[in-house]
């Protein structure tokens, strides 16, 4: 019996990993732990949180001594946890570097003082910076962040790269595209335009729309995980990316007609980001080799989404 850790185990993305790798290791138990920020629901574990597989501890991961103790005889950790908004992280970068860079340092430690067989670490393509005429980006890319939570990020990733060489350490790193998919807090665009349009509430673009992303679903996402976790090669990165971009205005136009929400009416214009990105494209070759492939198709999800904020919005 194996002994699995996952932190940012209550939030959108650590919740949909947290019920993934309870169905696939029947047999481990698992430890989960969050904080709980505003962004997290101890009510989106509620398929699995009564299991005497699962055990749930509510604290952060800068509170060394108790993230180490649960580290005890652990065989594979991933850490999850993360400030993500990059919105926020113009306002209050100062969080973002605590959470995503000291946060990770602390999770790395605590790991190397349990001897943790197996360590995963969940970055982004956000690392990379923007590529607009170039080909995607391959893992070793030179990292080229460009706002305060990105390079909160890539100074997690160069932590993880020195405990990889000075430590020996097992780390793998997950970069991925947007992720999106049931949970999410409504502050991200697919998230927030479904609630905005479900409250009756303009949906604010910034610039005029026209920055393009690769929107990953979380199940596809959740797929890549368990293809790294049963065959990544340790102190490797991997990429996970989706196949198609879409522009910020045409995933707006895409759930306001499946809302029946009138575009023009219901959309506000506003200032762009001190720096807004243009696209992020990544090669995810290397996970495809292990036999990993997207299956979800944006367009499709979208009812299925906008289905689950109609039912869950009172958790907002």
């Amino acid at each position: 019996m194996k002994k699995i850790l996952i932190t940012g185990a209550a939030g959108f993305i650590g919740s949909h990993v947290a019920e993934v790798i309870f169905q696939k290791f029947k047999n481990d138990k698992l430890v989960l732990y969050d904080k709980i920020t505003y962004a997290a629901n101890i009510k989106y574990l509620k398929n699995i949180i009564n299991s005497n597989r699962v055990y749930f501890v509510k604290d952060d991961l800068l509170n060394y001594k108790i993230l180490e103790k649960n580290l005890k005889n652990v065989d594979i950790a991933i850490n999850v946890a993360a400030e993500s908004h990059v919105d926020n992280s113009f306002g209050n970068s100062l969080l973002f570097t605590k959470t995503n860079t000291l946060g990770t340092h602390s999770f790395l430690e605590a790991c190397r003082k349990q001897k943790v067989k197996k360590i995963i670490h969940v970055s982004t393509d956000e690392v990379y910076g923007e590529n607009l005429k170039s080909k995607p980006f391959k893992e070793d890319q030179m990292l080229n962040p460009t706002n305060p939570y990105s390079a909160s990020k890539a100074a997690a990733d160069m932590i993880v790269n020195s405990y990889n060489h000075s430590y020996k350490l097992n780390v793998i790193t997950v970069r991925a595209n947007n992720i999106y998919g049931a949970r999410q807090y409504p502050e991200k665009l697919i998230s927030k335009t479904i609630f905005n349009f479900l409250k009756k509430k303009k949906m604010t673009i910034h610039g005029r729309g026209n920055s393009a992303r690769y929107f990953l679903s979380v199940n596809d996402f959740c797929s890549g995980l368990i293809k790294i976790i049963d065959k990544g090669k340790p102190n490797t990165i991997y990429n996970i990316a989706a196949n198609k971009s879409f522009y910020i205005m045409d995933v707006v136009r895409i759930i306001s007609l499946h809302l029946k929400v009138n575009l023009k009416k219901n959309i506000i214009f506003v200032k762009d980001r001190p720096f807004n990105d243009k696209i992020y494209k990544i090669n995810c070759n290397r996970l495809k080799k292990l036999g990993w492939k997207e299956k979800d198709k944006l367009k499709l999800k979208i009812p299925e989404i906008c289905e689950w904020y109609k039912k869950n919005i009172k958790l907002f």
